[in-house]
């Protein structure tokens, strides 16, 4: 026993300081990832021109700053969400693209844009963050049905109906009003360019809430990973454990495509990521995909200023193009972290 319990301290005391490890090098990937954005570009700006007004490219460094924090902001949701899902699910292909949050986000954001003819960036956050609710809802009442309940396959094949019914839909809405077209299309590729700080400070609020109830819900998910009989033996109320993580990652994925449109893949990545660096516990889970999903989205937005100059890739599809092969060396590596 003693042996026993020697060995499982020192197993716990490694994994605390991998995690520290790991932390402090993704905060500063994080402070490379800033500078990167702000000084690489099409127009490549100089380190002295950052803290003096005066220099001749100052006003880019201004125009880029707003971009950058609103890359971070987007990856780090992103990522958060894609950890809460796939823990709340007990699915590792879950993630807000696969379960149909942004389909649903897309489709009330067509919506409101079509038929109810909203234009405020506000109004459009709360028709993002309802279409992305009742979508989820949705997702797990369809795949309630049968005798086992809503399983991890079921979760995925209703979301992926549900994603193609919506987008199905949006198209149809598209097809018969040509302005809601033009003013949906550039949303719709997913991008962080051409906002200003009043965007970002609009979505804020719902990130910050949603990041706290996120993180307030690391031993909830701990606990929902044992099995829903053992977690009820434990005290757990499943019911409103699901109702907070659930609703922390509406607030996430819903203000992150309304901020910056349908930004695929990164969901589903950087959890894997993250737990095959330093294992299933959510406590650990949770605020590092918070760092690498910053740090994705701002690096993906940077290679996309500079790969095909002098026009620019959107952050939507590098994205995809960055992570698909990171994914797939996890693969074959057989890294892919187990919930």
């Amino acid at each position: 026993m003693a042996v026993l319990e020697a060995t499982s301290g020192r197993s716990t005391a490694a994994g605390r300081t991998r995690t520290t490890t790991v932390g402090a090098s993704l905060a500063a990937a994080v402070v490379v990832a800033f500078a990167a954005s702000v000084l690489v570009g099409a127009n490549p700006v100089p380190p002295s021109a950052v803290l003096d007004p005066g220099h001749a490219e100052h006003a880019i460094v201004q125009a880029r700053l707003p971009r950058t924090f609103l890359a971070m902001a987007v990856g780090a949701a992103l990522g958060l969400a894609g950890a809460l899902m796939q823990g709340l699910t007990r699915n590792p292909l879950a993630d807000p693209g696969i379960l149909g949050v942004n389909a649903g986000a897309s489709f009330a954001m067509v919506v409101g844009l079509g038929v109810l003819g909203v234009s405020s960036l506000h109004a459009f956050l709360w028709i993002a963050l309802a279409g992305a609710a009742v979508t989820m809802v949705a997702v797990h009442l369809l795949a309630s049905f049968g005798r086992d309940g809503a399983t991890p396959v079921k979760l995925v094949i209703a979301g992926a109906a549900l994603s193609a019914a919506l987008m199905s839909w949006t198209s149809g809405v598209l097809l018969t009003d040509r302005q809601t077209m033009e003013a949906f299309r550039y949303w719709q590729v997913g991008t962080v360019g051409g906002r200003d700080f009043d965007v970002l400070l609009t979505g804020l609020p719902f990130l910050a809430v949603g990041v706290v109830a996120a993180l307030a819900g690391a031993r909830l998910l701990n606990a929902l990973a044992l099995g829903d009989d053992l977690a009820r033996g434990l005290g757990r109320n499943l019911t409103r454990d699901r109702l907070v993580v659930g609703g922390a990652c509406v607030l996430l994925a819903g203000a992150a495509t309304a901020l910056a449109g349908p930004v695929a893949f990164v969901g589903l990545i950087v959890p894997h990521a993250v737990r095959a660096v330093v294992g299933p516990d959510h406590r650990r889970v949770l605020p590092l995909s918070l760092l690498v999903g910053a740090v994705l989205v701002t690096v993906a937005d940077t290679v996309g200023r500079v790969v095909l100059p002098p026009t620019e890739v959107q952050v939507g599809i590098m994205t995809a193009v960055v992570g698909v092969p990171f994914f797939l060396g996890l693969v074959r590596r057989g890294r892919l972290g187990a919930l």
